[in-house]
């Protein structure tokens, strides 16, 4: 399984200090089927826990998710500042999982190299 950010994202999780094991701990759950809310069309919203504190108390993610393959962390909320997402904004979500699960090897290659994603590893 191979799990990525985009820039967006990578910003967001920056400033609040999630870390690399519980964005891994949210694709862990998905892959064993325990997803918080499946949007449809390769779209997820998973919890992860905020720094020092459970999921309970954490934020809200999207994540473009193909099980076993690839998870793209994509956008991020905190239950605080905002309920959910829009209706305009899942729909916009699901068309980019059409458009980013599909991405080739290559593509995907070059879009790290540009710095538009970023690949989550362990080592941050």
């Amino acid at each position: 399984m191979k799990i990525f950010k985009n820039a967006w994202f990578e910003r967001f999780s920056r400033k609040h200090r999630i870390s690399y094991k519980a964005l891994f701990e949210a694709v862990q759950r998905a892959d064993k089927g325990q997803i918080d809310a499946n949007l449809g069309g390769g779209v997820i919203k998973q919890r992860v826990s905020r720094h020092g504190q459970g999921k309970s108390a954490g934020f809200r993610t999207i994540i473009l998710y193909r099980t076993a393959e690839r998870a793209f962390f994509v956008y991020g909320f905190a239950k605080n500042d905002r309920d959910n997402i829009t209706d305009n904004e899942e729909a916009q979500f699901k068309k980019a999982a059409t458009y980013v699960l599909g991405l080739s090897d290559v593509k995907l290659a070059e879009l790290l190299s540009i710095g538009q994603l970023s690949e989550v590893t362990d080592d941050g």
